[in-house]
């Protein structure tokens, strides 16, 4: 794989792997890690958990995972996993290959038996991403093992990243979740010190103070399971004949979107992020097989979306995951107490049991 620019020097995997002088002892560890939304997608993907574009989000504040690992030094490598309380087995087998896919990096990671407890601050199937979450929550506990058993105290800089790259490895979106505000995963010219192998964290000074105020509401149009999951469709991607354009697109929204994030022009930011999440349906559309992520409630609150902007001038806005949920963004600017009012009166209906979650972006 071909070397990365870092800030400084050229980032390779090298700079992460593991130190083989440890001493492992039972202890127990604890991290939360909040969920984020794209607004520039990430879709398609290549070995590793390589990108095949970069990608912006922004990190929420609310909606969260909550982990403990419990470590057992005297017992042979194992996972035993608790999501709310309940034993997930298929969670624990999946957490072992992922431990086993990082083992050069963390070299003690197969010494002992793990016992992981998590649970989320948002419902299951909610169109937030708990893999995001999850995994975050759980690389920030393995930098805190890894301190503890390496007895190497490394610059906190150094640690997120670390922690950013692991978090990569078991869910690419992952990575942009170890850091508040807008984050970039993905080498961009864009953006100093992006890179492919963990995200890294938008320049505060370079963002309008317009941008850093902003609700995520999260309409429950559909709580069931996905027809299809995000690595399918990120597989998909080898395939889909327009795959190759849409990865030179989102690498070309990076150029707008850099002026619009230092300008505050929120009606250039409301026709970018809403091109982004319906080119993401767009290419699911037309993959082989096709899928259509979206509902008829997605559609209908589109549409009065639309319309409500176009007849208040109020900047109400969408975007979407890879799932029929609509998240609702909009500014504290004054003009919220309108927003909020119109979504529980004209759009809640379209939600399964009224269901929306309610969030802020994380500063």
């Amino acid at each position: 794989m071909k070397p990365l620019k870092g800030r400084n020097k050229i980032m390779t995997t090298n700079e992460f792997l593991g130190k083989e002088n440890f001493t492992v002892k039972n202890t127990s560890v604890s991290e939360s890690c909040p969920s984020n939304i794209a607004l520039i997608k990430y879709w398609g993907k290549y070995k590793d958990q390589i990108p095949a574009n970069p990608s912006i989000s922004f990190t929420l504040n609310h909606c969260k995972t909550n982990t403990e690992i419990e470590f057992l030094a005297d017992e042979p490598f194992s996972v035993q996993t608790f999501l709310a309380g309940n034993e997930e087995s298929k969670f624990a087998e999946k957490i072992e290959k992922y431990f086993k896919n990082i083992e050069q990096y963390l070299p003690w990671i197969l010494k002992g038996k793990y016992i992981i407890r998590t649970e989320n601050t948002f419902p299951h199937s909610s169109g937030i991403a708990s893999s995001a979450s999850g995994f975050g929550a759980v690389a920030k506990c393995l930098m805190k093992l890894d301190e503890c058993f390496s007895f190497d105290m490394q610059d906190p800089t150094y640690i997120t990243r670390k922690a950013s790259f692991l978090a990569r490895l078991g869910s690419g979106s992952a990575c942009r979740s170890l850091y508040d505000g807008l984050v970039v995963w993905g080498a961009t010219d864009e953006v100093e010190g992006s890179s492919d192998l963990f995200a890294v964290k938008y320049s505060d000074a370079e963002i309008h103070p317009v941008f850093k105020n902003f609700n995520d509401w999260v309409l429950l149009i559909h709580e069931g399971v996905k027809s299809v999951s995000s690595t399918v469709g990120h597989g998909l991607m080898n395939t889909n004949p327009y795959a190759e354009r849409r990865f030179q697109e989102a690498r070309e929204n990076f150029v707008p979107m850099k002026k619009i994030l230092k300008s505050g022009n929120m009606e250039d930011f409301i026709k970018l992020v809403e091109h982004e999440a319906l080119t993401l349906h767009a290419m699911m559309m037309m993959s082989e097989p096709a899928f259509i992520l979206m509902k008829t409630g997605t559609l209908e609150v589109i549409n009065k979306i639309w319309d409500f902007r176009r007849e208040t001038g109020l900047p109400l806005f969408f975007t979407l995951d890879a799932g029929a949920n609509v998240h609702l963004l909009f500014p504290n600017d004054g003009s919220e107490e309108q927003i909020k009012s119109f979504i529980e009166s004209e759009l809640l209906q379209y939600s399964q049991n009224n269901g929306v979650v309610k969030d802020v972006m994380k500063w």
